[in-house]
């Protein structure tokens, strides 16, 4: 009698009735959000752990990001790159600036930056490098994920995402992923890029060795091969650094960017490098209609300006802290395993008390949501406005749902 009084049933029965199901959510039906928290259709209240896999860096309807939106909805939103609009070089500016590179690419999905990348390696490498055309490759490593499309599953690992996708195409080289020495032997004169996640999220926000990153940037080099990051999870301040290169003092020749760039508001993304490398590129060669759009660039201008204040990078690294001795007070009484850098965790949970997914169903029952991935293991990124107290109640409650 009690469920019939309650919309989340029906709303669930009707998702799963008229949508592909190409995810697997919680059943949970949201209406509402602010800050770190979350209401759902019938009024319940969750701490949001996971922030849309960090495109939610600066909280839900953060005010000087909603205020960006409103006023540019009131004047323009959508020109096509056939004209330029008067946000955009304050958005190119000021992120190019945020990324020490001198020239941005904006685009608007993740996805697409790598998309984008890919293919200015590719011709940086014929143009700049001399490499035979049609001979390109790039060397990336297993475990990762860069996306969806075909040309990105088909260097995947996962099986999920490659299987019954293919044909698959040509010009990447996987190696293991913190395995410096086959990464240098993979390259070869038709290499022109590593590309790599300075930490795996999709995989279980997987650090790699200590030293592992500086020495893919000297063999880079060394080899006049680019280095490209993909910062679309890591990066903006998730890891208590504007980058999660900056742990380790290192500068890739091509940032990827994206979630938290669109403030949770809008898709933004971009590439960041020097005009050495993407001004390998010609007017129709690439594009995007709704890439750096009005909107789109006045919601991401305002994110950069959080950005280069600083504070959430410190607010990250802080309470990234207090998350990590949080987790860590659990090992040996439910997990096996935790890895934390800045607001972002990866949490092993014992195989014999329950899988990630059954973790974050009695999660999502007392009030917090977080999101399994691969077998027993849970990620956590709340909004980085989360406060103390907050994190404190997100790691009861995990050590509660681990009690039984």
């Amino acid at each position: 009698m009690i469920d019939d009084m309650l919309r989340t049933p029906s709303a669930v029965r009707d998702a799963e009735r008229y949508t592909a199901h190409n995810y697997h959510p919680l059943p949970v039906v949201i209406s509402s959000a602010e800050g770190s928290w979350l209401i759902d259709v019938d009024g319940r209240r969750y701490l949001d752990c996971l922030a849309g896999y960090s495109a939610l860096n600066f909280g839900h309807r953060h005010p000087e990001l909603i205020r960006a939106a409103h006023q540019q909805l009131d004047r323009l939103t959508l020109t096509s790159r056939a004209f330029i609009h008067d946000q955009f070089a304050d958005f190119c500016r000021e992120l190019a600036a945020l990324c020490g590179k001198e020239l941005v690419l904006p685009m608007n999905t993740g996805a697409e930056a790598v998309e984008t990348g890919i293919k200015v390696a590719r011709k940086w490498g014929y143009q700049v490098k001399g490499v035979a055309p049609g001979q390109a490759t790039i060397v990336v490593a297993d475990g990762n994920f860069h996306g969806r499309t075909t040309t990105i599953v088909s260097f995947s690992t996962d099986a999920d995402a490659r299987d019954d996708f293919g044909p698959y195409t040509p010009g990447f080289t996987v190696v293991p992923y913190g395995d410096l020495a086959a990464l240098e032997a993979a390259i070869d004169g038709n290499t022109v890029a590593v590309l790599l996640e300075p930490i795996q999220g999709e995989q279980g926000v997987v650090l790699p060795p200590e030293g592992y990153l500086p020495g893919v940037r000297r063999v880079c080099t060394e080899r006049n091969v680019l280095f490209v990051a993909d910062e679309i999870q890591s990066g903006l301040g998730r890891t208590g650094r504007t980058f999660a290169c900056d742990h380790e003092g290192v500068v890739p020749d091509m940032y990827l960017l994206g979630k938290a760039l669109g403030g949770g508001i809008v898709p933004v993304s971009a590439v960041a490098a020097d005009a050495d490398v993407l001004g390998v590129l010609r007017p129709g060669q690439h594009g995007s209609t709704f890439g750096g759009n009005p909107l789109a660039c006045a919601v991401g201008t305002e994110v950069v300006r959080l950005l280069a204040t600083g504070e959430f990078q410190r607010r990250s690294a802080e309470l990234g802290e207090r998350l990590r001795a949080g987790l860590e007070g659990l090992l040996g009484k439910g997990l096996v395993a935790v890895r934390v850098r800045g607001l972002w965790a990866g949490v092993d949970i014992d195989p014999t008390l329950m899988t990630g997914r059954q973790a974050c169903e009695r999660l999502m029952e007392r009030g917090v949501l977080a999101k399994d991935t691969h077998g027993s293991t849970i990620r956590l990124a709340p909004p980085l406005v989360i406060t103390a107290d907050e994190i404190d109640h997100a790691v009861a409650q995990l050590a509660a749902v681990l009690a039984g």
